[in-house]
C-alpha cells in the first residue's frame, strides 16, 4: 500500500488524486500497466510530482498530441518501464503502447453564436460523454471544433447529433492523424521592464498584445493563470506563475528584479 494520507496532504483536489493512487496501487499489486482517463493539467503535474517520487512507480501521460493539456496518465511498475525504453512523447514505453484514443470533428454553424471550448465539453457531455473521455478542444473558427478523446467514446458518438449552445452539431470520428491540432512553438526567452506586476500588465508584453484587449480577453475568460481561470486584469504574478492565452500558448515569469526608477525587470519564457 501507498503511503496515501502522506500523498494527499495540501493536495489542491484530495479526491481526484486519490483515485489516482488507488489507480497506482492496482498497477502495483497486479505488474499490469494501467491508463487512466484524461485528467487536468494541474492534477497530472501534482500527481507527477507526488506518486513521481516513489521509486516503485513509474508514470508516463499520452494526451494524442505532443503539446496535449490534458492527458491520460500511465501508471506502472518502475520495473516495466525500465525494461521497455521509453516512448516518443517521454513518456514510458510498456506493453500497453500508446492508450487508445481517437479524434472527433464537432461541425456545425457557429457564426452567429460562438462557443467555447468549455461549451463544446458540456455539449459532449450532455451527449453521452464521460469527462475523463475527454482531452483537448479547439475550436474551427465558426464551423466548430475538434477533440482528442477516448477510441470508446468516439465509437458511441460517431454519427450522432448533438447541441451546443443553440447550435445543431453532428459528430464524426476520425483518426488522431487527421486532427489539426494548434502549432507548438519553440520556447523563446523575453525581457519586460513594466510599472506594475498586474496581470494585463506583464501578459500584454508576453503575448505581445495591447494592454486594453489583453484585459479584453482575461475579462472574456480566455486567461488561467497556474491552470486556473481568471477575471480580474488587475491580478498580481510573482515569480514562477504561468499564464496560458486560450490558442496563444503559455507565458512563465522566470525573474522579477526592481529597478532603481520603481519599476520591474521581468525575464519571461513564453512556449
Amino acid at each position: 500500500m501507498l503511503p496515501r494520507e502522506e500523498l494527499l496532504q495540501g493536495s489542491r483536489d484530495p479526491e481526484a488524486l486519490a483515485q489516482l493512487i488507488s489507480l497506482a496501487e492496482e498497477a502495483l499489486r497486479t505488474w499490469e500497466p494501467i491508463w487512466s482517463g484524461f485528467v487536468a493539467a494541474d492534477l497530472r503535474e501534482e500527481a507527477e510530482q507526488r506518486l513521481g517520487a516513489l521509486s516503485e512507480l513509474s508514470l508516463g501521460s499520452d494526451g494524442g498530441w505532443p503539446g496535449a493539456e490534458r492527458r491520460c496518465l500511465l501508471l506502472q511498475r518502475a520495473e516495466l518501464a525500465g525494461s521497455a525504453g521509453e516512448a516518443e512523447d517521454g513518456a514510458p514505453a510498456d506493453a500497453t503502447g500508446a492508450p487508445p484514443l481517437a479524434g472527433l470533428i464537432v461541425s456545425g454553424n457557429f457564426l452567429f453564436d460562438p462557443a467555447e471550448p468549455d461549451d463544446v465539453r458540456r455539449g459532449l457531455l450532455e451527449a453521452g460523454a464521460d469527462a475523463g473521455e475527454l482531452g483537448d478542444i479547439w475550436l474551427r473558427g465558426d464551423r466548430g471544433a475538434q477533440l482528442v478523446l477516448s477510441a470508446a467514446a468516439a465509437e458511441r458518438l460517431h454519427g450522432r447529433t448533438g447541441q451546443v449552445r443553440t447550435v445543431e452539431v453532428s459528430l464524426e470520428r476520425v483518426a488522431l492523424d487527421q486532427l489539426q491540432p494548434p502549432a507548438q512553438r519553440s520556447p523563446r526567452e523575453l525581457t519586460s521592464v513594466e510599472a506594475s506586476l498586474r496581470l494585463d500588465a506583464v501578459a500584454s508584453a508576453g503575448f505581445g498584445l495591447s494592454r486594453n484587449r489583453m484585459a479584453e480577453l482575461i475579462r472574456a475568460g480566455a486567461v488561467r493563470v497556474n491552470w486556473q481561470p481568471v477575471s480580474s486584469p488587475s491580478r498580481e504574478l510573482a515569480c514562477c506563475d504561468r499564464v496560458r492565452l486560450d490558442g496563444r500558448g503559455e507565458l512563465e515569469v522566470l525573474e522579477i528584479q526592481p529597478t532603481k526608477r520603481d519599476r520591474w525587470r521581468l525575464r519571461l519564457l513564453r512556449r
